[in-house]
């Protein structure tokens, strides 16, 4: 009724109202309560939820709310998964794999070294793998090399082409950016591009280890399926690339701003890798 009658009244203030009804403010807001009206608070709440979860549609309830804490707010993770189902923000995407390498008959196919290994460092251990990117006319194609410690990409190259070189060039730009020490591990599945001799030469040369999943096991590279499909979901599903040069300048935004310096990831401790690596290297966290 208050508010009925401040309606009806637009310069009445609340103290007058309550007068004219003998009620009190209490019962007013406890009315509003009631009611369900949210709190200043609340919508603040609901907008930055929001506004994170446009950033990154990928973002299931615990990554918003780790991003919430870093933000700022002090809330927790069961409050942000009720507000996310109210308003319809809850991740609705799904995996979805299609293979984009072939093994061929005749190459050498290594072990699987990764299996069971925990890793204690940056450079022991490097994930690579390629994924198909559909434009108007034709497809793209992006490799990628990510450190398997902090998830950070570190060499990638798109092309028109699946040939070998595209793995090829990933690899070098990694190489040229890290320095390993002999005896790393690089993981990636026995397709033609990894399994070819000039890849496993540059590998050698790197005095690398080599290790592959098996043939037709993409959970034995989960990391760079997991990479991939985020790329997929939070960038390529999201734009409408129509020519290969807005396409790699997209993608490369997205692997270098994004990806690398922003997004949460959980098993980082909801960090990005950029950060997480710094922390690292400063003796600010274990291995």
């Amino acid at each position: 009724m208050i508010a009925d009658l401040r309606a009806g009244l637009p310069g009445i203030s609340l103290e007058r109202a309550c007068h004219l009804l003998e009620t009190s403010r209490s019962f007013y807001y406890a009315c509003l309560r009631a009611a369900n009206v949210p709190s200043a608070e609340a919508v603040r709440l609901r907008d930055a939820i929001e506004q994170i979860v446009l950033a990154f549609p990928g973002y299931g309830y615990r990554r918003v709310t780790a991003q919430l804490h870093r933000d700022g707010w002090d809330v927790n993770h069961k409050r942000v998964l009720r507000v996310m189902r109210q308003e319809s923000l809850l991740c609705q995407l799904r995996r979805r794999w299609v293979p984009t390498t072939d093994s061929v008959q005749g190459l050498r196919v290594y072990p699987h070294l990764l299996k069971d290994l925990r890793l204690e460092g940056l450079d022991r251990a490097w994930v690579a793998d390629i994924t198909d990117i559909r434009l108007p006319e034709s497809f793209a194609y992006l490799a990628a090399v990510l450190d398997a410690f902090s998830r950070k990409v570190i060499g990638w190259c798109l092309s028109r082409s699946l040939e070998a070189g595209i793995a090829l060039t990933a690899l070098e730009r990694a190489l040229k950016a890290r320095l390993p020490e002999a005896g790393w591990i690089h993981h990636s599945d026995q397709g033609v591009q990894y399994a070819c001799r000039d890849y496993v030469e540059h590998l050698e040369a790197a005095d690398a280890r080599i290790s592959m999943a098996a043939k037709g096991c993409p959970r034995q590279n989960a990391q760079a399926e997991s990479f991939f499909r985020t790329l997929k979901l939070e960038e390529v599903y999201l734009q409408d690339y129509q020519t290969f040069r807005e396409a790699e300048a997209s993608i490369g935004h997205f692997l270098e701003a994004v990806y690398n310096q922003k997004r949460l990831h959980s098993a980082l401790g909801y960090r990005p890798p950029c950060e997480f690596e710094a922390l690292y290297r400063a003796g600010l966290l274990e291995g």
